[in-house]
């Protein structure tokens, strides 16, 4: 579950929703680039109305944390996240450019995490 919704609470749904998750955003939770669920999922998820969670995306898109895609999805942005844009720029690059060497997904993760010092994911 991305976040909860208190029933009792004066702050309406869709503030509640925008609230939660550009707080997830900006503490990690949701990293940079995160798909989130689709208006439909997340609605049925947390027993809300599609309109109340839509106008919550749209407002997190008006304020820059997410980035819907089309029918490829909403997503989590570098801003949100608190990536800087050059930070984010540089990773698009790798990911772009270990595509077009036909390094698997998973290779070209365990090369970053190993230039990062970070252990194997596992």
């Amino acid at each position: 579950m991305i976040i909860q919704i208190d029933p009792q609470s004066p702050v309406p749904p869709y503030e509640q929703v925008r609230a939660g998750i550009a707080a997830r955003a900006a503490d990690g939770g949701l990293p940079a680039g995160t798909r989130l669920p689709t208006v439909r999922e997340l609605a049925a998820e947390l027993g809300l109305a599609a309109n109340t969670v839509a106008r919550a995306y749209r407002e997190l898109e008006q304020a820059g944390l997410v980035h819907t895609r089309g029918r490829h999805g909403t997503f989590v942005t570098a801003r949100a996240a608190g990536v800087s844009e050059e930070a984010s720029r540089l990773a698009a690059r790798y990911a772009e450019d270990s595509r077009a060497l036909g390094v698997p997904a998973a290779q070209a993760a365990a090369l970053v995490r190993a230039a990062l010092g970070l252990p194997e994911a596992g």
